[in-house]
């Protein structure tokens, strides 16, 4: 039989990296998805490789409705399916509300939500046929509890939630479960250059008291692509050291 496919979006670097790892490592043919760092995602790929399995970069902005319909066709003509869609791609445009750009609020919605729809949209017609599929979606603990500045990511992450849980009730009877994830603070590079007292303000906020790691959401997503996952849908998992109880 051959290895199950799994597209990740936003794969070319901090959790979307550690996701398509984390597949390859399992044993999934891995298609990864980037919107800008072509080099970046190729050597995400070589390392996929190296677990013996079968990779495709594609570049494609997911806020471009027909560019991710090409994205999926390209896919399903080399492996034939896509068992799983991990909606990572995300970005930020921060900025408090009074100061706040319409064109950074539209960008942040397009790429977060629409470009969730997108991916959803066109896999979504592959996975009814087959009658089985994991979609998992990337929200944020943001778009659980709000963050002063960033009004623009909290709705597209808390928008995120609520198609989750749509969608979820769409597609359960044909074997397509549908889950979010919501992850907390993660090292990341952002994080990283965070001064020593932001971090220590941060770290005041969970009860873990620590920050989380792009492992720590890679081993959530491949649990609920997992047959061990198989009855759970419509459901929000937060990755967040307790932040969100």
């Amino acid at each position: 039989m051959s290895n199950p496919v799994c597209l990740v979006t936003g794969a070319s670097s901090g959790i979307g990296r550690q996701i398509a790892l984390t597949f390859a490592k399992s044993g999934y043919d891995v298609i990864l998805n980037y919107a800008q760092s072509k080099e970046s995602a190729q050597g995400v790929a070589l390392e996929c490789a190296g677990y013996g399995v079968q990779t495709l970069v594609l570049g494609c902005n997911v806020a471009d409705h027909l560019a991710v319909k090409a994205m999926i066709d390209q896919s399903i003509q080399q492996f034939g399916r896509i068992d799983v869609l991990v909606n990572n791609s995300g970005i930020t445009k921060d900025q408090l509300l009074l100061r706040m750009k319409e064109e950074d609020f539209d960008e942040v919605i397009a790429v977060n939500l629409k470009g969730t729809f997108n991916c959803t949209h066109h896999v979504s017609k592959h996975m009814l046929k087959a009658r089985f599929g994991r979609i998992i979606n990337m929200s944020s603990v943001i778009g659980v509890v709000g963050n002063a500045g960033q009004a623009n990511y909290a709705a597209s992450k808390g928008g995120i939630i609520a198609f989750t849980k749509s969608v979820a009730l769409e597609l359960a009877s044909r074997n397509i479960t549908v889950n979010a994830i919501a992850p907390g603070f993660i090292e990341t590079k952002m994080t990283q250059a965070l001064s020593e007292e932001q971090q220590a303000s941060i770290l005041k906020r969970i009860p873990v008291q620590r920050l989380g790691n792009a492992e720590d959401v890679a081993q959530c997503a491949l649990f609920l692509a997992s047959p061990n996952a198989s009855y759970i849908t419509g459901q929000v998992i937060h990755v967040d050291g307790g932040m969100a109880m």
